[in-house]
């Protein structure tokens, strides 16, 4: 079976309705409320429509779909830039060191300070591949693709970019770090909090979130437990994002306490060596790679093999095909 990436469109809301509804909840940017997908459609639309190249908040989503069936099996969100609009709220961890000499010992706290740090940057997420695809290396496909796709409309990304992970969340679906520190506050359990942000955004955090520093001394050990961790099906994309050149920072979401992951936009690996190349036959063998062509709402991606033929590439047949490329066009590609 062949996979393409293409951009989003305005028939495909049933289809992410049904992808938001297999999440499992703490997954804020794919919320299982129609509504709230059709305004990401809309804004979408209007981000693949604009042709000048701001860095305004604009949010391109996009889709997995099977060449040979049209069915619609994954998606993924890429923001150019987050917290202009709404404020972007982190939890940044740090140590305070004190000194009793009466004591003669030294104390560390670890302290979570509520922070805006990230504001500007672009940002990855919303990624989701169907249980019944996780295989065959369509979840690299899905993510490195937001690179290929940032490293052909560079000037509309900010120099930095983020990707929160899901934290950890329990059997019941709620989460211990929600509960040990913002779900004092809030009057209100993880599952709601969750959903009340997907659709109204962050602004009741700026309103109702204490501002001084907390002392993780005074959490849970449960809480504690998982300050940084991703959940478990997670732990995939860390590594990918890790591969990618992503570091944890110390900043945490402030929900359930999943790690945000940074990077330098153009130290990113898929960006840094992605390489444009005009196709000048097509043909059998070549390296492995991750190939995509047109810009904005003509983008497409997908698995293909490249090999350098001295005046420019030689692309498979079947990449050619999913892409709707022949001899003579430019694509862009980097290695699997």
């Amino acid at each position: 079976m062949t996979f393409v990436i293409r951009a989003a469109r305005d028939s495909d809301l049933q289809h992410l309705y049904e992808m938001a509804k297999l999440t499992g909840g703490g997954f804020t940017n794919l919320p299982p409320e129609k509504k709230t997908l059709r305004a990401k459609l809309d804004r979408t639309a209007r981000a693949f429509a604009k042709q000048e190249d701001t860095q305004d908040e604009q949010l391109f989503v996009l889709m997995l779909e099977n060449v040979e069936t049209g069915e619609v099996r994954g998606t993924c969100q890429i923001f150019t830039s987050v917290g202009n609009n709404v404020p972007f709220y982190s939890y940044y961890r740090s140590t305070e060191t004190k000194r009793s000499e009466l004591l003669d010992r030294t104390f560390h706290s670890e302290v979570l300070s509520l922070v805006n740090d990230l504001k500007g940057s672009a940002e990855v997420g919303g990624l989701f591949l169907h249980p019944g695809e996780r295989a065959g290396g369509l979840g690299m496909l899905l993510a490195r693709s937001r690179y290929l796709f940032i490293a052909k409309h560079r000037a509309r990304f900010s120099d930095k970019i983020l990707a929160e992970l899901r934290g950890v969340i329990d059997e019941a679906g709620g989460s211990p770090f929600w509960d040990g520190v913002a779900g004092r506050f809030f009057g209100m359990n993880f599952q709601e909090a969750d959903a009340f942000n997907a659709v109204h955004g962050y602004q009741f955090i700026a309103d109702l979130m204490p501002k001084h520093p907390i002392y993780t001394a005074m959490l849970s050990e449960h809480a504690r437990s998982v300050i940084g961790l991703p959940h478990p099906s997670g732990r995939a994309a860390m590594r990918m994002l890790e591969n990618e050149g992503f570091a944890w920072e110390n900043y945490i979401d402030i929900f359930d306490g999943g790690p945000t992951m940074t990077a330098r936009t153009d130290q990113v690996k898929a960006v840094r060596e992605a390489k444009t190349a005009t196709v000048t036959a097509i043909g059998d063998g070549g390296e492995a790679c991750l190939v995509s062509t047109g810009r904005l709402i003509d983008f497409r991606c997908a698995h293909g093999r490249v090999s350098e033929n001295g005046e420019g590439i030689t692309l498979d047949a079947v990449c050619a095909a999913a892409l709707g490329v022949g001899v003579g066009d430019e694509v862009m590609h980097v290695a699997r």
